[in-house]
């Protein structure tokens, strides 16, 4: 396993910060050709997912650890960018929800809990699971994912070692091999980097596919806040050619950036 590799620095404890930081900063300038190379496998994954989604199915991730907090953290902004429904997207993590804040002791080592978790989620044939796993052998993900297909149900994987067990229960299987991490083991560093990259990817393309996106704006996006209400207007007003005033009035009237572009041409 590559995630496992011996750093190729030495001497950590050694080093000033800036030499610390110059190091963490080379090997992760790695992490977007390795991912580049994964292409042709996301492309698949994201097919597949969009196919499921479209005839009214969910995305589910599970991981552990750094990899079950990533699949929950890409999830959670689903609903805010795409303006789509909370369960939509869902992420599930060993050990459940104190596992996002800190770890749960042997959690991910149990083979039977992803599936009892997903289970009360009602996930059915028309949904598509991807394990996450920098490691590709943990045994939560693994168990999730076997008794998912053996039930009829899509598995795709992200994970960072190659020819793994995680892999091997994935119908589409996304291998993004980074390598050595700067620590030796760590894998929330570009291990965690490249799932990330690969996350964005995954739900952003599916999201566009299906028709979240128009342009490039998010016209769909929840106003929750300021910020989001002031991007909605420069968007009404870049795509309608109008003053703010209107536009807020727009926006305000109809709620969402989309209703509001659609009445104002």
């Amino acid at each position: 396993m590559t995630t496992e590799s011996p750093s190729n620095f030495h001497d950590l404890e050694t080093l000033s910060t800036r030499e610390l930081l110059a190091g963490i900063n080379s090997v992760d300038q790695t992490v977007p050709h390795v991912v580049a190379q994964a292409l042709p496998q996301i492309e698949a994954l994201v097919e597949a997912t969009v196919a499921r989604l479209q005839r009214g199915g969910r995305l589910f991730y599970i991981g552990a650890g750094t990899s079950g907090r990533l699949g929950i953290l890409d999830a959670s902004e689903c609903p805010p960018t795409f303006g789509v429904p909370a369960g939509l997207v869902v992420g599930l993590i060993a050990g459940g929800d104190t596992a996002i804040r800190q770890a749960v002791e042997n959690a991910e080592d149990d083979p039977q809990q992803a599936w009892l978790d997903l289970q009360a989620h009602h996930i059915t044939a028309d949904d598509m699971l991807v394990g996450i796993a920098a490691s590709g052998r943990t045994p939560y993900v693994i168990g999730g994912l076997e008794q998912a297909r053996l039930r009829g149900i899509a598995t795709g994987c992200i994970v960072c070692n190659a020819a793994s067990a995680v892999a091997a229960a994935a119908d589409y299987p996304v291998e993004v091999v980074t390598g050595p991490e700067f620590v030796t083991g760590s894998t929330r560093l570009k291990a965690g980097t490249a799932q990330k990259l690969v996350l964005n990817m995954l739900t952003t393309a599916t999201m566009i596919r299906l028709g979240r996106v128009k342009g490039n704006k998010m016209v769909d996006m929840q106003l929750s806040n300021h910020k989001l209400v002031d991007r909605g207007e420069k968007m009404i007003m870049d795509e309608l050619g109008i003053p703010q005033p209107e536009a807020a009035a727009l926006l305000q009237q109809h709620g969402s950036v989309r209703a509001a572009i659609e009445a104002g041409r």
